[in-house]
């Protein structure tokens, strides 16, 4: 009996095995045998748009990083205590569920020479009948795609800290070291951004190094709201991906590779930086101290606790729901502009409010049921197969697998997004699914694994053993206490995962546009594509679509967790007859 059972496992993890991580190999060994082409690379360094592009890169890139990162722990430090940390992270979910690209046409009708913002102003204070030549979009500074990761990328920092930071065990220890530094004298300002942020920020590594992945390499924020001429390197690698030309085409993967060194150069940089003399000092710096006890302290540690009183003193000037209550502002001041924008008809400049309304916009997507349909089951079925995949490798895989392969299955949100999705590419070619709606499932379904399983892997390990050992005494069989206890209780969990997975696959722009062909439409590439075409009121209405779509399956998710119409799984247990 018992070696059927290990038999059973045995197959059972090997087609788990098989069905995730073959074609992630696949997809990563088609993109490491670019990087062999020295014609590519020769080509890729004589190009005179290669070093601005890549300059251009970087610079947003890491100021999107930096200032994403301090907008974060501005944020959290505001929130110290677990209460006002759990109110935080209520409203994540609303933010997080704002795809990139159309946060970024948002913002686009905010802040474009005819935008809502200069018509507010005209021509009362500016003077202005006519819209400016200004570059408020696509500036050649990259100013506007700075802001658009920043403020997107912040939420996904928050809700990493909070994982971590609402863990029991970690608030409670928190929470002692908080109230004797109190007792010392310490403000809450001042502690935390002396025992809480210089502890939170290494255990941040692996979620900065998502964000600076992606900050480096994105390509559809950068064609809305990036830089033009020359653009970052992302775009400019996409034009030559697409180029018929053979030469053209591998320059555009060699430069692909260059963005992916460029994410590891960063990276080490940003560790050697966290790990450094200099931050172990900041941390020695931070120790709690009687405020009585001052020894005379070396240059460099008087800098460093100066460092430390002024981020404290200049957070503490701040009101404490001021801070949060303008960044919710700014995502619903995009999101209306997205919204108006769809039903405007004509609108001369300065009108603040339009000349005519219409609904034509909608009209044209009502009429597009097949790009809806196609953009609904791809993110249905790429969201249940990716979750079912999860439970499975969470339920039945050998811890020391999980550890190992971790790194693998995180491949696809460390990896830059042209890279992956080259690999991608060459997977559907050789196994024949390229511009079949199989292998656009396909590459969304690998797209999403890695955040459905950082969405889903802490509640599932953390999950109370206890109960499994009270069902077994009680008889049950281990398919009986999956389906009666342990699924009903982290049924949030894996709701929030499936709804994650859902709006993962509805912003796929890339792996949507090259493995389908062109020939599978959703509302990401149609609002991508008209947000280049100028069609104001279209873009606005897809882009909005594309918001409205994650927003309904996360509040799905969010009322099955909250649900009482579900058996209670713990009393259950008392109920089972052995």
């Amino acid at each position: 009996m018992y070696a059927a059972r290990a038999s059973g496992h045995s197959v059972r993890f090997a087609s788990l095995l098989c069905l995730a991580f073959v074609p992630l190999l696949w997809s990563l060994g088609h993109a490491v045998l670019v990087v062999l082409d020295a014609a590519a690379w020769l080509a890729l360094w004589q190009d005179s748009q290669t070093l601005p592009a890549l300059g251009l890169s970087l610079w947003t890139g890491l100021a999107s990083v930096a200032l994403a990162t301090a907008a974060a722990a501005a944020l959290l430090s505001l929130s110290a205590t677990p209460a006002l940390q759990q109110r935080l992270a209520r409203r994540q979910p609303f933010m997080l569920a704002v795809p990139h690209a159309a946060f970024a046409m948002g913002l686009v009708l905010l802040i474009a020479p005819a935008g809502w913002l200069l018509r507010l102003l005209s021509p009362w204070a500016t003077g202005l009948l006519a819209p400016p030549p200004w570059p408020t979009t696509q500036d050649p500074w990259g100013l506007g795609l700075i802001a658009v990761l920043a403020l997107k990328e912040t939420p996904f920092l928050l809700w990493a800290a909070h994982a971590h930071l609402l863990r029991p065990d970690v608030a409670q220890r928190l929470q002692r070291e908080l109230q004797l530094a109190a007792s010392f004298g310490y403000g809450a300002q001042a502690a935390w951004w002396r025992i809480v942020w210089p502890q939170l920020l290494p255990r941040l590594a692996a979620p900065l190094l998502a964000v600076l992945a992606y900050g480096l390499t994105v390509v559809d924020v950068a064609l809305v709201i990036g830089p033009a001429s020359p653009p970052t390197l992302s775009v400019l690698a996409w034009q030559w991906l697409q180029d018929a030309g053979a030469l053209e085409n591998a320059k555009g993967a060699a430069a692909a590779w260059a963005l992916a060194a460029s994410v590891a150069v960063s990276a080490g940089l940003g560790w050697a930086l966290l790990h450094a003399p200099l931050w172990r000092r900041l941390r020695t710096a931070g120790a709690v101290q009687p405020r009585n006890a001052q020894p005379t302290p070396p240059a460099r540690r008087a800098l460093l606790q100066v460092l430390c009183a002024w981020l404290s003193d200049t957070t503490s000037r701040v009101a404490p729901l001021a801070l949060p209550a303008v960044y919710l502002a700014m995502y619903f001041a995009v999101l209306a502009a997205l919204l108006l924008g769809s039903f405007i008809g004509s609108w001369p400049f300065p009108e603040l409010l339009p000349a005519r309304w219409s609904l034509a916009a909608w009209g044209t997507v009502w009429d597009s049921a097949a790009t809806l349909w196609t953009t609904l089951w791809l993110g249905v079925a790429s969201a249940t197969c990716t979750l079912l995949w999860v439970v499975a490798w969470l339920e039945w895989a050998p811890p020391r697998w999980q550890q190992r392969l971790q790194a693998l299955a995180y491949a696809p949100l460390l990896l830059p997004a042209l890279l992956w999705v080259i690999g991608l590419h060459r997977l559907a070619l050789s196994w024949g699914l390229d511009a079949t709606g199989t292998g656009v499932w396909l590459a969304h379904t690998l797209a999403c694994l890695p955040y459905v399983l950082l969405t889903s892997s802490g509640a599932y390990r953390g999950f109370d053993a206890r109960y499994a050992q009270l069902a077994a005494t009680l008889g049950q069989s281990r398919w009986s206490f999956l389906l009666r206890v342990k699924w009903p209780l982290l049924r949030a969990a894996l709701a929030s995962g499936f709804a994650v997975g859902f709006a993962v696959s509805v912003a796929q722009y890339l792996p949507t546009l090259y493995v389908g062909a062109g020939r599978f439409a959703t509302v990401t590439t149609e609002a991508v594509t008209l947000a280049a075409g100028g069609q104001r009121s279209l873009m606005a209405a897809f882009a909005w679509l594309q918001w409205l779509l994650p927003v309904a399956v996360f509040a799905v998710a969010a009322w099955l967790g909250r649900s009482r119409r579900f058996a209670r799984p713990v009393q259950a247990l008392g109920t089972i007859a052995p």
